[in-house]
């Protein structure tokens, strides 16, 4: 079919998954949601594709004190604590991350690494992750 990998990462006992769509919807999720694959398997659904959230574009390990970085289309840089995001099941559509204007769409997100301030990573600061529906 048509899928695509948008991420790689190492886990802990603490992280949790970030997906984010192109739509500026995302959701954490526990690892513990996940069951293991072995090779050749299928693979497991973490966001159903839909036209509200449209693509996923990204998905990144996190912990609750990370903070990450939402690029889009438009050139808009949000940071945002991921402890502002909800953790929730894999079958929960998400909240909204950002709010995206007109043909504007998320195009990447990133952890942001420590020390690093808003101003230094040229972004606007935006502590809001508005709930969205489930």
């Amino acid at each position: 079919g048509g899928d695509v990998l948008v991420g790689l990462a190492l886990v802990s006992d603490q992280s949790t998954l970030l997906v984010a769509s192109e739509n500026g919807i995302g959701k954490r999720t526990s690892f513990a949601e996940y069951r293991g694959q072995s090779r050749g398997g299928k693979g497991i659904i973490t966001m159903k594709v839909t036209e509200k959230t449209g693509a996923v574009v990204g998905a990144v390990a996190v912990e609750e004190e990370d903070e990450l970085m939402l690029m889009t289309t438009g050139g808009q840089s949000i940071r945002i604590r991921c402890s502002e995001i909800r953790e929730t099941g894999r079958n929960a559509q998400g909240v909204k991350l950002v709010t995206l204007r007109g043909e504007e769409r998320l195009q990447d997100i990133a952890k942001v690494v420590s020390g690093e301030d808003p101003e230094e990573a040229g972004g606007e600061e935006d502590n809001t992750a508005a709930d969205d529906s489930e």
